[in-house]
């Protein structure tokens, strides 16, 4: 879930929910015409969504270019413009249109997130520090245990372990029930040499519907270093039953546990 979780909060904010404003809302702000605009944007920017979470950045890149070809002052549409030339590591062109979404919506937390994660995978960890707290402090942002998923990571990346399990176990504090967060809080906290504490949360996840390959094969290396050998046979058995073909069973069968 290192892996799934950086995947996912590289394309955090593009969801229906954020775009969808009533038509009467529209016109009230922008008047008719302008309304009318938005609303083709809008149309164009759920399709444009949609292919970038099934992986079809082309697409979604024509669609992004025809919302903003009906509306060039639509920040969400540079929001994801953004998020696709972050996927595709052009990060000069990501900055651009991201600034340029920030430009048109300056208090929106979303985009100021997204901006600081790209800093992030550029290895700018202090400037993106410094981002996620801004977008944190935004009125009215309600996904700040996202941003200190990333924060953490960040940290993590950077090599601050200590730092890293202090953002996560907040965010854990914040968001129980979130399984990218416990695997991370789990594995930092392995990394930085407590395999007792680790244990405690990597069990707790993989009693949940949020266990995976990814947190079974975490546990069992868990358990192998504390010589619970039931407790790591069975973690073996679920791994096998349940995701043969993972490179996580393929590892445990080679026995490549320092992978």
């Amino acid at each position: 879930m290192a892996v799934a979780g950086l995947a996912a909060l590289s394309g955090c904010s593009v969801n229906k929910a954020q775009t969808v404003v009533p038509a009467a809302a529209d016109t009230a702000v922008l008047g008719a015409p302008q309304a009318d605009a938005r609303r083709r944007a809008k149309i164009r920017l759920e399709l444009a969504a949609e292919y970038f979470q099934a992986g079809r950045m082309n697409v979604a890149m024509d669609e992004v270019g025809q919302s903003l070809a009906a509306d060039p002052n639509y920040a969400d549409a540079y929001g994801l413009l953004g998020l696709i030339l972050l996927q595709n590591r052009d990060y000069e062109k990501a900055d651009v249109a991201l600034r340029k979404a920030m430009g048109l919506s300056p208090q929106d937390g979303n985009l100021i997130h997204n901006y600081a994660w790209m800093l992030c995978q550029q290895r700018h960890f202090a400037e993106a520090d410094q981002w996620f707290d801004k977008a944190m402090a935004q009125p009215g942002y309600t996904e700040r245990s996202k941003t200190l998923l990333a924060k953490g990571l960040c940290h993590q990346q950077a090599g601050h372990l200590d730092q890293a399990q202090k953002v996560l176990l907040t965010a854990y504090e914040m968001d129980l029930n979130n399984p990218a967060i416990a695997y991370n809080l789990a594995n930092v906290t392995w990394l930085a040499g407590d395999a007792r504490k680790a244990q405690f949360y990597i069990r707790r996840l993989n009693r949940t519907r949020g266990m995976n390959a990814e947190s079974l094969w975490l546990g069992i290396k868990i358990e192998r270093a504390l010589r619970d050998d039931v407790a790591m046979r069975q973690l073996v058995s679920q791994l096998r039953e349940r995701y043969p073909d993972s490179r996580q069973w393929l590892a445990y069968e080679r026995g490549a546990f320092d992978e």
